[in-house]
């Protein structure tokens, strides 16, 4: 049985992302202890809200180095997923330092509120194992106001009104600014990827 640590970032999606890992078979645990963290077969950040206080308290677990320092398959969920850029604008915040880059707060337009909150279409850009069977066009759910630039590390964008990346992946990291575990069937598959890279 797949082992996945998820890290207790105070978001309020662990109970949701916990199942979704467990109806997949997975065998899960929430925790700030970075022992536990550092020694697990896979990780998940996750994170709703703000990045300041989410940085506060993985600073204050003393978990930024172990974060850094990962070696096995590292998944970042919405917030998880910003937090694994140099920065973010909401502050400003310095994060974790995995990716290059900065996110920045979305700019709201007439039919497009900010937060971007609902189901939103995925083009994907390059193949990668954590996006296998997962085609263009499939919808997946965002709740989320910051979004990272498109880069050489974006696997899949959406477009709210620029394209924002949607899919990243830096080394053993794998960043979706989607929620997988609210997206229905093509998020389940994508967590199904991850327990397999």
């Amino acid at each position: 049985m797949t082992e996945v640590v998820i890290v207790d970032s105070g978001g309020a999606n662990l109970a949701s992302l916990r199942y979704a890992l467990e109806r997949l078979g997975a065998r899960t645990e929430v925790t700030t202890d970075g022992a536990t963290i550092a020694s697990a077969e896979r990780v998940v950040l996750p994170g709703v809200g703000a990045a300041a206080p989410a940085m506060e308290r993985l600073r204050t677990a003393g978990l930024t180095t172990v974060l850094r320092t990962l070696t096995q398959p590292v998944l970042g969920v919405c917030l998880g997923m910003q937090l694994l850029f140099e920065r973010s604008d909401e502050g400003p915040t310095r994060c974790l330092g995995v990716l290059p880059s900065t996110a920045h707060v979305l700019k709201a337009a007439p039919g497009r509120p900010v937060p971007h909150t609902g189901w939103n279409e995925l083009k994907c850009l390059k193949a990668d194992p954590l996006l296998e069977d997962v085609a263009d066009g499939e919808y997946v759910y965002f709740v989320h106001s910051y979004a990272a630039p498109v880069s050489e590390h974006s696997l899949a964008v959406a477009e709210y009104g620029v394209p924002i990346s949607a899919v990243v992946r830096h080394r053993n990291f794998w960043g979706t600014q989607f929620h997988p575990e609210r997206s229905g069937a093509t998020g389940a598959r994508l967590l199904a990827n991850f327990l397999k890279v």
